[in-house]
C-alpha cells in the first residue's frame, strides 16, 4: 500500500465520519436512563435507515408477497442483519425463522352462487359481487349451504358493557345476520362512545361466530356505519385473502358480506320492517336475536394455495429474565400483480420498509448495550392478509406473554423530515402512559390523539396481535406536526401519500426521501423501551380495558 493510497484511505475515512456524526440526532438525558443507553439511541442513522428501505424497496425483492421470492429475499436479508449485529436467534430450532404455515383463498366467482328462501315465497338469487361477497375460511375447494338465518343484531358479547346479542339463542349450524359496526353511543362508558372498539370490527362478528359454532355469517354493509362504500368490500373480496392453518377462529363456509339493499329483500321476505328501522332497534337494550323463516342456500368455489411464510426473531440477551421489551414491524407488501400493465411491483417503501428499517437500527443500536433484561425484536410477515404473522406471533412468542411487559410496533413512517409531534393510539390505556408524557416531553413530541378513533385504527396493525394475548402494545407513528411546516402541511402530506402512493407500485424508495424522522421515531422508541425494561415492576394495562382480562389470565 503506498503512502498516497494510505492518505486518501484516511481522508474518506474521515469524510464518512464527519457524514456519520453530522446524520445523527441529538438524544435528550432522560432521568432513569444511563449513558449507555443514551449514546446508543443517538447513534441511531437515518441513512443506515435509508439504506435498508433502499434494498427492501427494490424491484429485485417484487413487493415481498408472503411465500413469494421478494419475501423469503427479505426474510433472509433481515436475518443476515440480525446476524451481523450479533442477536441471539430466538426463532425455531435455533434459527432466527420462526415459519408461519399459511392458506390462501379465492373466491371463484362464477362457480358460486347463493339464494334466500323463504318458508313461503319465492327464492331471492344474490349476484355475486353485486348482491354479496363471501371466503371460505375453511380451506376447501367448495362448500355448500343450507340453514337457517338468524339475525344477531351487531353479532356482539361484550359482559363488560352487559351487552350479548347470543343471549337465549343456540346458533350452531346456522347463518348470522349481522351489523356492521357497534351499537351506537356517545357514552364512553358503553363501547367508548363515538370511538370503534374491537367488538365493531367485522373481524370479531366472524371470530365470535366460529366460536358459537355459526357454519356462515352476512354482514349487513351500509355505508354511514362501515365508514367506506361498497366497493371497497367487494375489491378487498377479489383477491386473496389468506388464513392460518389451524385458527380455530376461522371455520365459516361463508364469511360474507351484503348490500344494504339486500338486506331490505331480506327483511320483507321475512315478514319484518324497514331494514333501517331494524338497525336501530338492534342498538338498544332489550334487543333479541330471532330466526328468521328463511333459509340460506350457497354454493362457494373457491381456489385455495398453501404456503409457508416466516416471522424474523432475533435477542439481545438481558441480565435477567422476565420484563423482556420487543419491537415489531412487518416486512411483507403486496407482492405483483401480473395482470397490471406497466409498474405492477408494490414496491412497499414507506409500507413498511420505514419500519424493518427502524426495526434494524434500533436492533444495531441496543446490541451495543448491556439491557437488564431481553429485547426482542420481530419483524412479522403477512400484515397486508389479516396481521397474521403478529397473530401466530402471539400465539406462540418467543418467551411467554406474561415476561414481555411491552410491545412497540412501527409501521409506514412516512420519511418526509423531522416531527415534532408523534400519535401513540392506545399507550394511554396502559400504566405506562406517565412515563410516554415525561419522555415525549423531553424529546420536544407533542402527543397528538387518534385524529379518527371511529376507524377503529389500533386494531389495524400488528400491536394489536400482541395485545389480544395481554402485552401492553401500540404503535409509534409520527404525527401532523414538522419542522419548518405548519399542521396543515402535515396533514396535506399524509393526504397526498393515501391518495397517491398507499398500497400503490409508485409507494417507491426516492433520493430526496427524509429520514430523520424515521431516526428521531426510533431513538423516541429505543428511550421508552429502556425507561419500560427499568421500571420496578411489569407494565400492565389500565382497570377495565378490553385486554386486561388477557394479561391477567396469562399470568
Amino acid at each position: 500500500m503506498n503512502l498516497s493510497f494510505r492518505l486518501s484511505s484516511v481522508f474518506a475515512m474521515a469524510l464518512l465520519s464527519s457524514a456519520a456524526a453530522l446524520c445523527q440526532l441529538p438524544v435528550p438525558a432522560v432521568p432513569g436512563v444511563p449513558e449507555m443507553a443514551r449514546k446508543a439511541a443517538e447513534s441511531i442513522d437515518p441513512e443506515k435507515i435509508r439504506a435498508h428501505v433502499r434494498f427492501l424497496s427494490s424491484d429485485l425483492l417484487e413487493g415481498r408477497g408472503p411465500g413469494q421470492r421478494g419475501g423469503q429475499l427479505a426474510a433472509e436479508y433481515i436475518a443476515t442483519q440480525f446476524a451481523l449485529e450479533g442477536l441471539k436467534p430466538a426463532g425455531d430450532n435455533g434459527t432466527y425463522f420462526q415459519k408461519v404455515p399459511l392458506y390462501a383463498v379465492h373466491t371463484v366467482e362464477d362457480q358460486t352462487t347463493a339464494e334466500f328462501v323463504p318458508a313461503n315465497g319465492q327464492p331471492v338469487s344474490l349476484k355475486y359481487s353485486e348482491d354479496w361477497v363471501a371466503k371460505d375460511q375453511t380451506g376447501n375447494d367448495s362448500a355448500d349451504i343450507d340453514a337457517p338465518i338468524v339475525f344477531a343484531g351487531y353479532g356482539i358479547d361484550a359482559p363488560e358493557y352487559q351487552w350479548n346479542d347470543y343471549a337465549g339463542v343456540d346458533v350452531k349450524g346456522k347463518v348470522l345476520l349481522v351489523i356492521v359496526n357497534e351499537p351506537p353511543s356517545k357514552d364512553e362508558s358503553f363501547f367508548k362512545g363515538k370511538a370503534l372498539t374491537y367488538y365493531g370490527r367485522w373481524t370479531y362478528k366472524y371470530e365470535e361466530a366460529s366460536r358459537l359454532g355459526a357454519v356462515g355469517v352476512l354482514i349487513i354493509h351500509r355505508t354511514d356505519l362501515a365508514s367506506y362504500g361498497w366497493q371497497v368490500v367487494r375489491d378487498s373480496q377479489a383477491i386473496e385473502k389468506s388464513y392460518l392453518q389451524g385458527d380455530p377462529s376461522a371455520t365459516l363456509k361463508a364469511a360474507a358480506w351484503i348490500q344494504h339493499d339486500v338486506a331490505q329483500k331480506l327483511f320483507t321476505a321475512a315478514g319484518l320492517g324497514n331494514v333501517d328501522d331494524e338497525i336501530a332497534k338492534a342498538g338498544q337494550r332489550g334487543f333479541h336475536a330471532v330466526e328468521l323463516p328463511i333459509r340460506f342456500k350457497a354454493h362457494v368455489a373457491s381456489k385455495v394455495r398453501r404456503y409457508e411464510s416466516a416471522n424474523v426473531i432475533g435477542e439481545v440477551p438481558g441480565a435477567q429474565t422476565g420484563q423482556a421489551v420487543l419491537y415489531t414491524a412487518h416486512y411483507d407488501h403486496l407482492g405483483m400483480d401480473p395482470s397490471k400493465k406497466g409498474d405492477n411491483i408494490y414496491n412497499g417503501a414507506a409500507d413498511n420498509g420505514t419500519g424493518c428499517g427502524i426495526l434494524l437500527e434500533l436492533a444495531r443500536a441496543f446490541s451495543e448495550t448491556k439491557p437488564p433484561h431481553s429485547v426482542y425484536f420481530a419483524s412479522v410477515t403477512a400484515e397486508e392478509q389479516g396481521l397474521l404473522g403478529s397473530q401466530w406471533l402471539g400465539m406462540h412468542p418467543p418467551v411467554p406473554a406474561s415476561q414481555i411487559t411491552l410491545d412497540l410496533n412501527y409501521d409506514m413512517l412516512n420519511p418526509i423530515g423531522v416531527p415534532t409531534s408523534a400519535e401513540l393510539g392506545g399507550a394511554d390505556r396502559t400504566t405506562f402512559y406517565p412515563e410516554i408524557e415525561k419522555t415525549a416531553k423531553a424529546f420536544h413530541i407533542t402527543l397528538e390523539p387518534d385524529q379518527f378513533p371511529q376507524a377503529g385504527t389500533y386494531y389495524r396493525s400488528d400491536h394489536f396481535s400482541l395485545a389480544r394475548v395481554g402485552i401492553p402494545a401500540f404503535s409509534i407513528d409520527q404525527g401532523t406536526l414538522f419542522e419548518g411546516h405548519t399542521p396543515e402541511w402535515g396533514k396535506q402530506q399524509m393526504e397526498d401519500f393515501v391518495e397517491h402512493r398507499y398500497h400503490q407500485p409508485s409507494d417507491e424508495y426516492r433520493p430526496e426521501m427524509d429520514f430523520r424522522g424515521d431516526a428521531k421515531m426510533a431513538q423516541f422508541g429505543a428511550i421508552l423501551g429502556w425507561e419500560a425494561l427499568s421500571l420496578p415492576e411489569e407494565i400492565g394495562w389500565q382497570p377495565g380495558d378490553e385486554f386486561a382480562a388477557a394479561r391477567k389470565k396469562g399470568q
